[in-house]
């Protein structure tokens, strides 16, 4: 099945859904890892890898779409030295820096936020915090989001703003950088 008639079939599937019910797409996500020669600042040409995320529904309309989205900016040969699997529940993607934490009053935060350009893509692991009502203990459930942000702090921090809303018990484990240069969402 190509990647066209998987877009009409989803089409299909959400507008033909029984009224009432919401609409709902499971985001798959898949790391591509593309090889490729580029002239460096010196002027010589060097052999470089990049990192990019899609959003696919398999291996093949991920490989199909990083063709498509790659070609128009590399010029000459390249190819796709690996895809694999991301477990992302969430894209976090911003273009607001936050300053400052000016005030947490009943768990709601209050911040300064200033506009600015993110450049990087942050790998955050949350902890959700549920009770395990057979052996009465609390149970920790891992999450993964990326963040959009320019430094480890605003990703914290954006992490933070986006996560404001929840009623659910959760504590950030950890936020580390990675080579991610770009994601290609999926647009219906």
């Amino acid at each position: 099945m190509k990647a066209t008639e998987n877009n009409l079939l989803i089409f299909y599937l959400i507008i033909n859904q029984p009224k009432g019910t919401k609409q709902k797409i499971m985001h798959k996500f898949f790391l591509s890892k593309i090889k490729y020669e580029k002239t460096a600042e010196e002027g010589k040409i060097v052999k470089v890898t990049e990192h990019y995320l899609v959003d696919a529904l398999s291996f093949t309309e991920c490989e199909a779409r990083i063709i498509e989205e790659m070609q128009p900016f590399i010029s000459g040969e390249f190819e796709v030295a690996a895809i694999s699997k991301k477990n992302y529940s969430e894209i976090v993607e911003t273009n607001v820096f936050i300053n400052n934490v000016t005030s947490v009053v009943d768990n709601r935060i209050e911040l300064d936020m200033d506009r600015a350009a993110a450049d990087k893509w942050f790998e955050c692991k949350l902890n959700f915090i549920t009770l395990d009502e057979d052996k009465g203990v609390g149970k920790k459930i891992p999450i993964f989001m990326l963040v959009h942000a320019d430094t480890v702090h605003a990703a914290n921090k954006t992490l933070l703003f986006h996560m404001r809303g929840s009623m659910a018990d959760y504590t950030i484990e950890s936020v580390k950088e990675t080579k991610i240069i770009d994601v290609f969402k999926y647009d219906a």
